[in-house]
């Protein structure tokens, strides 16, 4: 059951033009399949499905379709460690060898090297991700998981093999998009006093009423089959895959999503609806929905890394408190739509949300298409028709 109403009011130019986008992506190519869901005020002003959830077997996409989230994991992994910082079970400052006695990674000269909890809720804390290194990188070499493929080895051993990997620089000097909310996931299963799955479930998707959200995807054939975008078009993904960038190559192992032996991955293990997902974002701009508290909430869509960029949002932005999002500090720089102070982050899987507080507005878009050229322009085409002119406020 939706969260919000539909308003048929809002349901004219902003419907044409974000039908328009849709179509386009679909007619050529680009995208395989998807759903793309706007709030505004609270109120749900466009939600449709659009191409196959499983295009060998004819399955269309439907709204309620289960996706593979990815990154878009890192946000509900940290906003419930911001929760219990705020019932007081722990503390942001607190360092992380607290909470992981055995988590206790070096520098490159052997110094010993203190991060805290803040320092992993802002991607501060000197890690790094395999697919960022060379193929035959300290992270590879070590057998290091990013979180996306089925490696046969359970959450703390990941854990134990990325501490003996030298940090990439000292915690709280520089920012690096890392396996830094797997690490945060740890230490979310000690303080919330059981495994990350049953405490996320617990603190936050249970009480958000996020029934489809969770690290296995539940049985009943609503799982969308991942596809590889390309230059021939997206191709049906292979289990295991690898899908070359810039650096090495990011492994994928899509059957992970139904394998109850695959360890939780806080950065980018689980799956979800965009209904629930919207429910989540939107208990956000809501000043924490009676979740977070309000300061939380708002501290969170601010930057908290000060003049440090995060390099892989690309210019204009900072970086929020504790979601593994971006934060839009100039809109002219970051070449985006949005008003200063917008929140969002993407997945490698095709995932993406905004939030925009001063416009009132939510917006997520789950796909089944890996990012790719043209495709990975998608939830920027999806902004521009949102904030086209006389729409928002």
């Amino acid at each position: 059951m939706l969260l919000f109403p539909v308003v048929a009011s809002l349901a004219g130019t902003l419907e044409e033009r974000l039908d328009a986008v849709v179509s386009r992506a679909v007619a050529e190519n680009r995208l395989v399949g998807g759903v793309v869901v706007v709030a505004r005020d609270g109120r749900v002003a466009y939600r449709k499905a659009f191409g196959l959830a499983d295009r060998e077997a004819g399955r269309p996409a439907r709204p309620d379709t289960v996706f593979r989230l990815a990154s878009m994991t890192k946000p509900l992994v940290s906003a419930v460690a911001l929760i219990l910082a705020d019932q007081g079970r722990l503390a942001l400052d607190d360092p992380v060898a607290k909470w992981l006695p055995f988590f206790r990674p070096r520098l490159a000269d052997g110094t010993p090297a203190d991060m805290t909890i803040r320092q992993l809720l802002t991607h501060t804390a000197g890690l790094s991700y395999g697919f960022l290194e060379p193929a035959d990188g300290p992270l590879a070499r070590a057998g290091v998981s990013d979180g996306l493929d089925r490696p046969g080895i359970s959450l703390a051993e990941n854990l134990r093999r990325l501490a003996t990997v030298p940090l990439s620089f000292p915690p709280g000097s520089a920012w690096g998009y890392s396996l830094a909310i797997d690490v945060l996931g740890a230490v979310v299963a000690t303080a919330g006093g059981g495994e990350l799955p049953e405490v996320v479930a617990r603190v936050l998707t249970g009480p958000l009423g996020m029934a489809d959200t969770a690290f296995v995807a539940v049985p009943g054939g609503r799982l969308s089959v991942p596809y590889a975008a390309g230059k021939g078009g997206p191709h049906r993904m292979a289990d295991p895959e690898v899908l070359a960038n810039a650096a090495s190559g990011v492994r994928f192992s899509p059957s992970r999503a139904t394998d109850p032996a695959a360890y939780p991955s806080g950065g980018g293990g689980m799956v979800g609806t965009a209904d629930d997902y919207l429910r989540f974002v939107e208990a956000v701009r809501l000043s924490g929905g009676g979740l977070l508290a309000p300061e939380t909430a708002r501290a969170m869509t601010a930057n908290q890394i000060g003049d440090i960029r995060p390099d892989l949002a690309g210019p204009g932005r900072g970086f929020g408190f504790g979601f593994g999002a971006s934060v839009l500090l100039d809109p002219q720089a970051a070449g985006h739509p949005g008003n200063v102070g917008l929140w969002s982050w993407s997945g490698v899987y095709g995932s993406h949300f905004f939030m925009d507080r001063q416009a009132g507005l939510s917006v997520v878009v789950l796909t089944n298409t890996t990012p790719d050229g043209m495709s990975g322009r998608f939830p920027h085409d999806i902004a521009e028709a949102v904030y086209a002119a006389g729409e928002t406020p």
